[in-house]
């Protein structure tokens, strides 16, 4: 049978985790339709691209060891439609690119999709600002904005930046093996569009248009107000140094920040600030003609990569307003007084159960002991009554 794989390699904050948990939850279901999502675990695939890249990632790079030539020879054995996605494959070099490419068939009788979801800049930079506090950075959004437009792009946080949101150059990296109608570009529908619409543009692309999945996603990525973000970057310095990353993920990003604090819908966006928004609008509409003119298979309209109109107010979240960081700071906090008097009865109750098992252990054991020494004494009674028996008859004879 042919064999086609669908790479999607990024950007960040374009519907990833919704898409990626969709794939992964519908696993089943897709192979019976002959479309392989190859993954064990949710962050299966998130493992395969921190090995392809070896990328450092708070400690879980140790879990990624072989991760990609597993997920590449699951590839390679699949027959029909196989999907890899995710997001930080955007930051891979053009070395990584060739041998992630080779490994799964490219050039081999495998034909190989790119699918790069884009979206506009005016809400990219915000959001990935955001993501970096949300993964214990502690740059403040002004310092931030300032590096990321530094031309000359030194240091982590730049080169990370544009590494995964430069859509030109990832499509360089990327799709400079394929020919431009293989290469896939999606554009991120703008806020006010019905909310079915993204993940229609990657169902058309991806071949999944008449499956039957469930579409209810478990996992996402859900942004956070001005006050909510300013909270969690001070919480940051606070305790970086006694919270490890292991620590960190399940209490501080994902109880805190995404169950908790995304909750709070009533303050104010992240924008970019009136001054840095004209820079976003010349650089996105040089985007938008560069991609024009490639001939690449756009899904969507390249226009919704155009920067919309500056916020008629901007909120600052290097000084936001205090009582609203105060009620952030004191909705995170009962969040983890809640969580830590669910584990405290979660703890009870395991005791609870390991003391009844215990206990019934204890009681069968006994009653076991109890029936063997009772019928051991029985036992014994019955050769001493049969001996002497024995012997009383020996003396009448």
């Amino acid at each position: 049978m042919s064999h086609t794989v669908l790479l999607h390699v990024g950007t960040p904050k374009t519907g990833t985790s919704h898409l990626q948990d969709v794939l992964f939850r519908n696993r089943e279901r897709l192979a019976e339709q002959g479309v392989h999502y190859p993954a064990e675990r949710f962050d299966g695939q998130f493992l395969a691209a921190l090995d392809l890249m070896r990328m450092p990632w708070g400690g879980l790079e140790t879990q990624a060891v072989g991760a990609w030539n597993a997920l590449a020879a699951q590839v390679r054995e699949a027959d029909g439609l196989s999907i890899v996605s995710h997001e930080v494959l955007a930051a891979a070099s053009a070395s990584e690119v060739a041998r992630a490419l080779a490994s799964l068939g490219h050039g081999d009788g495998t034909e190989v999709h790119l699918v790069l979801s884009v979206r506009d800049l005016a809400r990219q930079v915000p959001a990935e600002w955001q993501e970096n506090v949300k993964h214990r950075a502690t740059l403040p959004y002004g310092r931030f904005l300032d590096k990321i437009r530094d031309p000359e792009r030194r240091g982590r946080i730049p080169s990370w930046f544009w590494a995964v949101q430069e859509v030109p150059d990832i499509l360089d990296r990327w799709g400079a093996a394929l020919p431009p109608e293989r290469v896939h570009v999606v554009t991120v529908p703008q806020p006010d569009a019905p909310r079915s619409l993204l993940w229609e543009r990657f169902s058309s692309v991806m071949r999944l248009d008449g499956l039957d999945l469930d579409l209810d996603s478990e996992r996402s990525n859900p942004s956070l107000g001005v006050p909510e973000t300013a909270m969690l970057r001070r919480l940051n310095r606070k305790v970086n140094r006694v919270v490890e990353p292991a620590a960190y993920r399940p209490l501080v990003r994902e109880l805190i920040a995404h169950r908790t604090l995304s909750q709070r819908t009533n303050t104010a966006r992240l924008t970019l600030p009136p001054d840095v928004h004209p820079w976003a609008v010349e650089l996105s509409d040089t985007w938008i003609s560069e991609i024009r003119s490639r001939g690449y298979d756009v899904v969507g309209d390249l226009e919704e990569m155009r920067c919309g109109p500056p916020p008629k107010r901007y909120v600052d979240p290097d000084a936001p307003r205090e009582k609203q960081v105060a009620s952030a700071a004191t909705t995170a906090l009962r969040a983890v007084l809640e969580e830590h008097v669910r584990l405290l009865e979660e703890r009870d109750r395991l005791v609870e159960e390991r003391d009844e098992a215990r206990w019934r252990a204890d009681a069968a054991l006994s009653s076991r002991v109890r029936a063997r020494l009772e019928g051991n004494l029985a036992g014994r009674a019955a050769v001493r009554a049969y001996r002497w028996g024995r012997g009383r008859n020996s003396l009448s004879a």
